[in-house]
């Protein structure tokens, strides 16, 4: 678990903002919002990342039966505040054995959506085609939001993405046939309109999938 900020995109050391500098730099990347360390999953460590958010923090709310917050990651500094958020969850799998979801938030861009897909960003681009009907639907803040299949991610996940809030919306689901959860139209709540009912969240332990490493 890393003590100090990241890049988003690849995992690696940023540069904090200085002299010759007003934003955290990556060395492969650029300028980048760093990916804040992840701390072990709390109500506390959640409301940190939902006060100062400007994405929403998506969670399936209500959880699915046996399932637990597993973890969350933000990538921003305390000037911009979140630019992406990455939400995890722990339960057992629609088909026996343990499942594990990421839902990510984020502005074009940051790449750390791509991350956890396993694929290279930072945004879905040719990876994903939206001609056709989308596989999945969910309902995000009320509304219904449809999600299209990600091509060409590593066999052992689902990658789901679409728009939400006018921002980019990813799931990614291990092992892959977990992706079944998002064809039963699951529905997400931001936790930024939660209010007090985020007190109630059933905590686990940390999951390692939120570590995108």
């Amino acid at each position: 678990m890393r003590g100090e900020p990241s890049c988003p995109k690849c995992g690696g050391r940023v540069r904090a903002p200085g002299l010759f500098a007003d934003a955290w730099q990556c060395d492969v990347h650029g300028i980048v919002h760093p990916l804040q360390p992840v701390v072990p999953p709390s109500v506390e460590a959640l409301s940190v990342v939902v006060h100062r958010s400007q994405v929403p923090v998506w969670m399936p709310w209500p959880l699915p039966v046996g399932w637990l917050f597993t973890g969350v990651a933000c990538a921003g500094d305390d000037r911009s505040g979140g630019r992406a958020t990455a939400v995890a969850c722990s339960g057992p799998g629609p088909l026996g054995g343990s499942g594990e979801m990421v839902l990510i938030a984020e502005e074009l861009g940051v790449g750390l959506g791509a991350r956890y897909a396993g694929m290279p960003g930072p945004d879905p681009g040719p990876h994903l085609d939206v001609s056709g009907p989308p596989q999945a639907k969910v309902l995000a803040a009320g509304r219904p939001t449809p999600l299209w299949h990600v091509k060409d991610t590593p066999s052992d996940r689902a990658v789901f993405a679409g728009e939400a809030r006018g921002l980019w919306l990813w799931a990614v689901v291990w092992p892959e046939q977990s992706g079944l959860l998002l064809y039963d139209e699951l529905v997400l709540t931001d936790l930024r309109d939660a209010g007090a009912e985020v007190e109630l969240l059933p905590c686990g332990a940390l999951s390692p999938r939120i570590l995108a490493v």
